[in-house]
């Protein structure tokens, strides 16, 4: 089973398709027929397992009696088949009805398809999509896990053909932040803005050496927690931790800005939180007054960093990916979180990422902080993590990989200040030098901004990419203004 032939095979089938328009659609309609698949497998597990299974899904929606092609002339295609999933199963599965004690592994469907498109027009190209994800033995547990990497180059894939990049983060930024947290079965970790499920995943993959009894398999499907305000990411999300054996995955489709930070209960709290927090997005007054006068930003990223805080049990770690902006940012709010960080919490690490880690999604330059819920601040320890040697950017085609982080990872347990000069790779800072600093963590910074030189269709790709992201920006300012001006009237 070959990554590029598997997607590559469904893409070139469906662009004789009128009804999908570019790659990003594409994708999308392959996702919810692989959501459907892949459950399908897990209820096939599941009925093995409990004899009293009752699925959620119609008998006459479910995979087995109208997707798969037993060969013998029966097999739903053309205009019968559009018929049946334009008119039957999507309004079959949107329609599903749940309650609280609806169970997670059942209710998901619901959400999963809440709001899912068919875009194919054509019957039989359809058929043929579905024949070629049908031939995957998700039951086959080799076959299965051989199938994550197809499904990470789908996520990668994603990542260059939407704006909206908080889709995914480089495996390698995640594998790196878990490594470094080292949760441990029992633990439950939680991302609040989890995207496609990037930092669950990889905590997930470190968990899974872990287990050893049925016992630990029980602690381990109950591990991850997750929030997702989107729909696509969220199906992504969903299906990232089917694939992972979840057979429960605790996924929230909403916006886990939307309670008052003050009302947060122990039971809602996590002893380890790992997020890269979306950029540059604005939320209204109604969320702001969820948070305490002086943490309300103007900058999402910045109220998620106030929600982890709120949210990490006592002795809780968190690691958290954040722009230079929250670094050296001195508005009222920013410095507001800065303080309760360092006075409240014990933020002992800033690792300073080298520029284009996001690539070609963004060109902003980020940072790991690293924190616990132990103590208060006493010492903070900057790292700069240089450019591989060989590289001048990373990209789509030379992505960040884990093993670029091996000299932090070698620093991290031997922390040592390295200092050239006015040079500083690594420094330690005193709580009181940062407070003095008016809580400017800006620190170790880049000797100089690196020249950023991508190839031509990067550079192209780059530039849409960025141009749709303003362009989305400028949509949502109108739509403020349009609203403001309408509650006026």
């Amino acid at each position: 089973m070959s990554i590029t032939s598997f997607v590559k095979t469904l893409q070139n089938i469906m662009r004789n398709d009128a009804g999908v328009s570019g790659d990003a659609q594409r994708l999308e309609q392959i996702v919810w027929i692989l959501f459907l698949k892949v459950y399908a497998a897990k209820e096939e597990m599941w009925e093995l397992h409990d004899d009293d299974y009752v699925s959620i899904i119609p008998e006459e929606c479910r995979w087995e009696n109208w997707a798969v092609d037993k060969k013998d002339g029966q097999a739903l295609t053309g205009e019968t088949l559009l018929n049946f999933v334009n008119s039957s199963l999507f309004p079959t599965l949107k329609g599903l009805e749940v309650d609280e004690y609806t169970p997670v592994s059942k209710s998901i469907v619901k959400f999963a398809f809440e709001d899912a498109n068919n875009y194919m027009k054509d019957g039989v190209l359809l058929r043929q999509v579905i024949n070629v994800i049908d031939a995957i033995d998700f039951t086959d547990y080799t076959e299965r896990h051989a199938f994550n990497e197809i499904y990470e180059q789908i996520l990668k894939d994603l990542q260059a053909q939407r704006a909206s990049g908080e889709y995914y983060s480089p495996r390698a930024t995640t594998d790196f932040m878990v490594q470094m947290l080292k949760p441990q079965l029992g633990e439950h970790v939680a991302d609040f803005a989890c995207g496609t499920g990037g930092f669950l995943t990889s905590s997930l993959n470190y968990l899974i050496n872990q287990v050893k009894t049925t016992e630990d398999r029980e602690l381990y499907n109950n591990s991850v927690f997750g929030f997702e305000k989107k729909a696509f990411p969220y199906l992504l999300a969903i299906t990232n931790l089917l694939l992972h054996d979840i057979d429960n995955p605790v996924i929230v489709h909403g916006n886990s800005l939307e309670k008052n930070v003050r009302d947060y209960t122990e039971k809602e709290k996590f002893e380890v939180i790992l997020m890269n927090p979306p950029y540059g997005g604005s939320e209204k007054d109604s969320i702001k007054i969820n948070f305490p006068l002086e943490l309300r930003s103007s900058e999402t990223a910045d109220l998620f960093i106030s929600v982890i805080m709120y949210r990490l049990k006592k002795n809780g770690r968190a690691g958290v990916i954040l722009p230079d902006g929250f670094l050296f940012g001195e508005d009222g709010a920013k410095l507001a979180i800065k303080e309760k960080l360092i006075k409240e919490f014990n933020l002992h690490t800033v690792i300073r990422l080298p520029h284009s880690v996001f690539a070609p999604y963004t060109s902003i330059h980020t940072n790991m902080l690293f924190f616990d819920n132990t103590k208060q601040t006493e010492e903070v320890w900057f790292y700069r993590l240089d450019m591989p040697e060989g590289y001048k950017n990373f990209s789509k085609t030379r992505p960040i990989k884990l093993e670029h982080f091996q000299p932090a990872m070698d620093w991290w347990e031997n922390r040592i200040e390295m200092i050239d000069g006015k040079d500083e790779k690594a420094r330690m800072f005193t709580a009181q030098e940062i407070i003095d600093h008016n809580y400017n963590l800006d620190l170790c910074k880049f000797p100089q901004e690196e020249e950023v030189i991508l190839e031509p269709k990067e550079l192209i790709e780059n530039y849409i990419a960025e141009r749709s992201r303003l362009n989305h920006e400028i949509d949502n300012i109108l739509a403020e203004i349009q609203e403001i001006l309408g509650d006026v009237e």
